[in-house]
């Protein structure tokens, strides 16, 4: 084997570290070690793997092109020493899932311990994971199944909707805004918001909605991650635009929630490979998962429309 498992894991190391320091640590190897290993892989693979300027590694194209293999490779090779060591301590099965940010503190990690409640012993890996970078975790086996903030288009993915949430606008308890009962986004044209970025899908969808209507907001903070503007409105940094379901994982303490006028729909599902056949403890996670969206329906924050026609 030109390429062996443990050459890979030292360039995976070296490939995060940034630097043959930083993979020894990672590693718990002298820095030497590394060296030789990384040399001994470049004579083995016939070209080198990094570039050795002003004293830093820096990765040639070989090693870029070589970095998300070898990535997809580890981490199954992770998961069958996980399965070894399940079998030895007598453990089920296993199930990895993968969850958008947002979804993760709250319904995800609800929906696992239902689920584990019923399979005590089926051992649950929960990461978070980009929508981009769903589709390769999920089509590379790298995780059974994944729980989207908004549905994802690709051939080879079957996607189910769990439930439907909004963004709201939160801020503290004596904010100016604080006493409305709703806030349209031309409300926010004068104050400081904390909004998503762009580039995020609840951002996408602010900036979307924004567009439609000819409006700009005065963006004090960009986030990348709902809880962290949670956490800069409880701060008084400004107002933040969250999704419902950031606001049900956290609590809402010392803050207000207010629904937009305007609807802001996120609509969070499930997916999962078309390509083989899917492992045994999806279904039943799946249906444990969509009785905690039903759940958490019912005690949504903010009613969907539909819930509010229905009270008149």
């Amino acid at each position: 084997m030109r390429f062996s498992l443990r050459q890979m894991e030292l360039f995976r190391a070296v490939m995060q570290a940034g630097s043959v320091k930083g993979a020894a640590k990672f590693l718990s190897m002298s820095q030497p070690a590394v060296s030789r290993g990384i040399a001994h892989t470049e004579q083995r693979l016939g070209y080198p793997l990094f570039d050795r300027i002003g004293g830093r590694l820096c990765p040639t194209e070989e090693a870029k092109a070589l970095i998300d293999e070898v990535e997809a490779c580890y981490l199954h090779a992770l998961q069958v020493n996980d399965l070894a060591t399940n079998l030895r301590n007598g453990s089920a099965g296993s199930l990895n899932i993968c969850s958008s940010s947002c979804l993760s503190r709250g319904l995800a990690a609800k929906a696992v311990a239902r689920f584990l409640a019923r399979h005590t012993k089926v051992q649950v890996q929960l990461r978070v994971c980009t929508l981009a970078d769903m589709p390769r975790v999920l089509l590379s086996n790298q995780a059974d199944l994944a729980i989207a903030v908004l549905p994802l288009q690709h051939v080879n993915l079957e996607v189910e909707q769990l439930t439907t949430g909004r963004i709201v606008c939160v801020m503290p308890m004596d904010h100016p805004l604080a006493s409305h009962e709703r806030i349209s986004l031309g409300d926010l044209t004068n104050v400081p918001v904390i909004a998503p970025h762009p580039s995020n899908p609840g951002g996408h969808l602010i900036e979307a909605a924004l567009e439609k209507r000819g409006l700009s907001l005065n963006v004090c903070t960009h986030i990348w991650q709902m809880d962290v503007g949670y956490s800069l409105a409880a701060a008084g940094a400004g107002v933040a635009l969250l999704d419902e379901f950031t606001i049900q994982a956290q609590g809402i303490h010392h803050l207000r929630a207010v629904p937009i006028t305007e609807d802001i729909c996120l609509t969070p599902s499930v997916v999962r490979s078309s390509l083989g056949v899917a492992r045994p403890y999806v279904a039943p996670f799946i249906s444990a998962l969509k009785e905690q969206a039903v759940e958490d329906r019912k005690a949504a924050l903010v009613p969907t429309r539909q819930q509010t026609k229905s009270a008149l």
